[in-house]
């Protein structure tokens, strides 16, 4: 067997492969050419069970680099806890591996955290970013995301999730990710607002309208991210992007979601004060 520090393979416009970062074998992919466009899974997440129904159509015009953090997918979990701050420097980290200075970014629920945490910690690397279903703030979520997270065991996660796991991970340590990921959440302390202020790139949010996150946090963002807008799609958590779990993988909705994106990541950028 390869060893997965080096092991990369190639098919047509696609490559993937592992990058030692921050003493993690960090798994990525590679798809299309172009302006290079990150996207970054939700908590329990893989690359395909957040993005499968959309990342070949961002490939049609851009360099799509897509990737798995530590303990999800291909990568496999280390000693250290989870933290988004670590996470956003890991994928930092991979951009330098890839002689990439330069990015848009696309984080969707857990994966906006992490690019709220790359904007702020590695500002020179963003150009814009998309954060989809995310939150700063703890009662930016419904008391009953809280009370159900508290109580959440492992049969709790989705069974999709579990099986998209299983299918790629070098280990089964499936529990000790769902426990790390549930740590996460339940020790999540408020960011502060002006940390969000500072992030200055051009912001698009999204959150479906059935979502876990609260319209009234997602005006809030808006009003504190210096270039931002907001769209409030139709749907639950990941559903206007045709997340696994939300049985919306041949609606047509995800692709109104992408022609979207790609028109807010075709504007020009605005001018520097």
């Amino acid at each position: 067997m390869n060893n997965p520090s080096t092991e990369t393979k190639v098919k047509q416009d696609s490559s993937s492969g592992y990058a030692s970062v921050n003493g993690l074998n960090m798994y990525y992919e590679i798809h299309g050419t172009g302006t290079p466009l990150v996207l970054i899974h939700g908590g329990g997440s893989t690359i395909q069970t957040s993005f499968g129904r959309v990342l070949h159509s961002f490939a049609k015009e851009r360099q799509v680099i897509a990737v798995e953090l530590q303990g999800h997918g291909h990568t496999a979990d280390i000693d250290r806890p989870e933290t988004f701050e670590q996470d956003a420097d890991d994928v930092a980290a991979l951009l330098k591996y890839l002689k990439i200075g330069n990015a848009d970014f696309f984080g969707f629920s857990n994966g906006g955290n992490t690019t709220m945490q790359i904007a702020i910690r590695h500002p020179d690397l963003v150009r814009k970013i998309i954060l989809s279903s995310t939150f700063f703030k703890r009662d930016g979520m419904y008391p009953q995301f809280w009370e159900s997270i508290n109580h959440a065991t492992l049969k709790d996660m989705p069974q999709p999730l579990k099986e998209a796991y299983k299918k790629v991970a070098p280990n089964d340590d499936l529990s000790k990710m769902f426990g790390k990921d549930k740590k996460r959440m339940v020790e999540f302390k408020d960011w502060k607002a002006e940390d969000i202020h500072s992030i200055n790139a051009p912001t698009l949010l999204i959150i479906g309208d059935a979502d876990v996150v609260r319209p009234g946090h997602a005006v809030e963002m808006l009003r504190l991210l210096p270039h931002a807008r907001l769209s409030i799609l139709p749907g639950t958590h990941g559903a206007y992007i045709g997340e696994v779990t939300t049985g919306m993988e041949h609606s047509k909705i995800p692709d109104l979601t992408v022609s979207m994106i790609e028109e807010f990541l075709n504007e020009p950028m605005p001018k520097k004060n």
